[in-house]
C-alpha cells in the first residue's frame, strides 16, 4: 500500500510536470527548435529523477547512444522505455498518428521537434515526406524511434515483429540501432504501481544497409528479443509465467 501511495504521488507530479516545464520552454521553442528540445529532453531527465528517489525506481543507460541520423528500433513496454530513449539521444522523432497533433501541449512539441504526424496506413508517405524534408534542410537529421512490433507489449508476451520497420529499413537505407529493455517489470503498461529496481534500456550494436528485408526482421527480431529476455531474467522476471 505504501509503495501504491509512492507511486500515485509520483505519477501525479510528473503529468503536472508535463504543463509547468511546457509553460517555461515554450517562448524558447516558438523562435528556435532547440528549445523544444531543451524542454523535451529536460521533462523525460525530471522523470527519471524523481523516481529514482519517489519510488525507488532507477534507470540505466547501456551501450553506445545513438547521436548521428539513424533509426532506433525498440522494443516497447511502457511510456518509460520512451522516455529513457528520448532523454538519452540528442533530437528524438517520431510517425505518430494524425490525431496526436490535437493533444494539448505534446502534440505541438511533437511537431515542433521533427515528428510527422500521419493518418493510418500513410506511413510509407511520412517516411518520404520526412528523409525529403532532411534533404532540403527544412527538417535537422536526428534519431528516429520506430517500435517493430507496432505496440507496447508487456514482459513475456510474445508478438510478431511487423514488416514495416524493414520497408522503413530498406527505404531510408539508413543505419537500425536495435534497442533493448526490460522497464515493463517495473512500470506496467497500465495502472499506478510503480516498483523499485533497475530499469534498463540498452542500445545494441548497429545493422548496417544492405540486407535482404527478410533476413534484416529475422537478425533484428531475435538481437532484440534475446537480449531484451536476459534483461527480464537480470531483474528477476519469472519468464516462464508470462
Amino acid at each position: 500500500m505504501i509503495q501504491w501511495l509512492r507511486s500515485l504521488i509520483f505519477v501525479g507530479q510528473m503529468y503536472l510536470a508535463m504543463p509547468v516545464l511546457a509553460l517555461v520552454f515554450t517562448p524558447w521553442a516558438i523562435f528556435d527548435r532547440r528549445g523544444a528540445f531543451a524542454g523535451v529532453h529536460t521533462y523525460c531527465r525530471w522523470v527519471r529523477w524523481t523516481a529514482g528517489w519517489m519510488v525507488g525506481l532507477k534507470t540505466e543507460i547501456r551501450g553506445d547512444v545513438p547521436l548521428a541520423e539513424v533509426v532506433i528500433a525498440s522494443k516497447h513496454q511502457s511510456f518509460l522505455d520512451i522516455i529513457m530513449i528520448v532523454s538519452a539521444v540528442p533530437r528524438p522523432k517520431f510517425i505518430m498518428k494524425a490525431s496526436l497533433r490535437r493533444a494539448p501541449i505534446l502534440g505541438w512539441y511533437a511537431l515542433r521537434i521533427g515528428c510527422v504526424a500521419v493518418d493510418r496506413g500513410k506511413r510509407a508517405a511520412a517516411i518520404k515526406q520526412m528523409m525529403e524534408g532532411v534533404s532540403s534542410g527544412q527538417q535537422e537529421p536526428g534519431q528516429l524511434i520506430i517500435y517493430p512490433q507496432g505496440t507496447r507489449v508487456a514482459p513475456g508476451v510474445e508478438r510478431p515483429y511487423k514488416i514495416g520497420t524493414g520497408l522503413l529499413y530498406k527505404e531510408t537505407g539508413q543505419i537500425v540501432i536495435p534497442a533493448a529493455t526490460n522497464v515493463g517489470v517495473f512500470w506496467p503498461r497500465t495502472g499506478i504501481l510503480r516498483k523499485p529496481g533497475v530499469a534498463v534500456v540498452e542500445f545494441l550494436p548497429e545493422i548496417t544497409p544492405g540486407l535482404e528485408v527478410d533476413v534484416f526482421m529475422a537478425k533484428l527480431e531475435e538481437v532484440i528479443e534475446s537480449r531484451s529476455d536476459a534483461l527480464l531474467d537480470e531483474a528477476g522476471f519469472p519468464r516462464g509465467e508470462g
